[in-house]
């Protein structure tokens, strides 16, 4: 993987509680690699994420990121640095330099945010997982040859 992307989402569950979601997408075959929840996610957090995806897929060269708290921070820029990251950053209010993830979310939201009441973290969890299991298996994407994402190469 040589580019991916980070972007955050918000929701609320049914009490109210608001949660977060953090998206790790492949930007090469569009593969949505990750979908982390819970009602926070700082930086901390958001290493270990990415120290998860390192033991399974390997690192990108480039991660493009907006200029949110969590990708501004020192402690993620010196992890990138130790582990020969670019982070790209998209200008403040321009969200279509990273139209692809854009795009995404807008998937995520329409099929999977507003498609089910959450109850709790674990059901938000489990249907986001079903949603990238289905995103990236199931669905031929045109600008991949009409192919899922996992069987681009």
């Amino acid at each position: 993987m040589k580019y991916g992307a980070l972007i955050f989402m918000s929701d609320t569950l049914w009490d109210g509680r608001r949660f977060r979601l953090l998206n790790i997408i492949d930007d090469y075959n569009r593969e949505v690699l990750h979908i982390e929840t819970d009602l926070s996610l700082p930086t901390l957090r958001l290493i270990r994420v990415l120290e998860y995806l390192k033991e399974f897929r390997g690192l990108p060269q480039i991660i493009r990121v907006d200029n949110g708290p969590e990708f501004i921070s020192h402690r993620l820029d010196m992890w990138c640095k130790e582990h020969k990251i670019n982070l790209a950053f998209i200008q403040p209010g321009k969200p279509m330099q990273n139209g692809f993830v854009e795009r995404c979310n807008g998937n995520i939201r329409k099929e999977l945010l507003n498609a089910y009441v959450f109850n709790n973290l674990n059901d938000v969890r489990e249907k986001a997982e079903e949603w990238r299991k289905d995103y990236n298996c199931s669905r031929p994407h045109q600008a991949l040859g009409f192919v899922p994402p996992v069987e681009f190469i």
